[in-house]
């Protein structure tokens, strides 16, 4: 009995000092994955009385989780069909030198491919009266990008509203710098008809307004990739008269079936990238060479029974039973 009592002790004197760790990992799991799903970790800046106040060249790390919409502080007839309002976040920035600003988004990790997206405007915080839309971009992807904003004005506040897309939470950088990273974002083009070649050629030019520019840069992203590859650098070539030619090329060989967008980025020597060229390409080998076929209208007989129908319907609205 005395060795049982004594075995019952040791066994009880052990849990006691492993209770609370396992509790301590018990609580901290539950608060980890608890703040996901219950969508209750948002950052303070969430608030846009609580906006971040950045310095230019500082970099703030956030994330969208979280985050929720003040609806009286934003007007969807500004930004039209630019963003998404669904999980918004504020900042702002006052530059002490008027010029040139690049607002600079990296490091973007989501659960879905779109990215986030970016709205700059001035105005009174909450009062959507007094805004005026700077810059409204949708990213499409999670590649380093930056926004350029141009003639910005020594000592005028400067607010950033950073949106995810619907439950698709999002860690990101931000930073408001004078130089450039990562690739100029800008509004998407539309997209393209079904090709069953898998070769693209992209045809661009070199425009005089962009200056001196020794290469271009050549970026390919499948639709449902997260980031763009580099395919090629083109070095700008020489005419026999030591001028930059005119006109370029390239092609790509596509290996699988895909909806892929291409991007032609000129480096110059002075100033940020230049995005000179981009379309989608949908590749697909389940199309054909021949046309559909046309298709056809209804019949005339059928055509007149679905207009008497539309008018049975409009006299039983205009005259229901009682």
């Amino acid at each position: 009995m005395q060795q049982e009592a004594d075995t019952a002790g040791r066994s009880d004197a052990v849990d006691s000092r492993f209770r609370p760790r396992v509790l301590k990992l018990v609580l901290s799991f539950c608060f980890i994955n608890c703040q996901w799903l219950t969508g209750k970790a948002q950052v303070a800046n969430d608030d846009i009385s609580q906006r971040r106040i950045l310095r230019v060249e500082e970099t703030a790390n956030s994330s969208t989780t979280g985050c929720t919409v003040q609806w009286s502080c934003v007007d969807e007839t500004l930004t039209g069909k630019c963003i998404q309002y669904h999980n918004d976040q504020w900042f702002e920035f006052t530059p002490r030198t008027a010029g040139r600003y690049f607002v600079n988004i990296g490091g973007q990790q989501c659960r879905d491919v779109r990215g986030v997206q970016l709205v700059v405007l001035t105005g009174t915080p909450c009062q959507p009266a007094t805004y005026r839309v700077l810059s409204c971009t949708s990213l499409g992807s999670q590649d380093d990008v930056f926004v350029t904003l141009d003639s910005l004005q020594a000592g005028q506040p400067y607010l950033l509203n950073v949106d995810g897309y619907l439950r698709d939470f999002c860690q990101f950088n931000l930073t408001v710098s004078t130089s450039p990273q990562g690739l100029p974002a800008l509004n998407l083009p539309p997209p393209a008809e079904p090709q069953t070649s898998r070769l693209v050629t992209l045809h661009w030019q070199l425009d005089d307004s962009l200056g001196s520019v020794p290469q271009f840069q050549v970026w390919r992203r499948e639709a449902a990739e997260t980031r763009a590859a580099r395919r090629a650098a083109v070095p700008v070539a020489r005419t026999t008269y030591g001028g930059a030619a005119f006109n370029y090329a390239f092609t790509d060989t596509l290996a699988a079936p895909g909806r892929y967008l291409y991007q032609v980025v000129a480096e110059a020597t002075t100033g940020p990238p230049v995005l000179v060229q981009q379309q989608w390409y949908s590749f697909s080998q389940l199309a054909t060479a021949t046309s559909p076929p046309t298709r056809q209208g209804p019949r005339p007989e059928v055509r007149q029974q679905l207009q008497w129908e539309k008018r049975a319907r409009k006299m039983r609205r205009q005259h229901p039973v009682r």
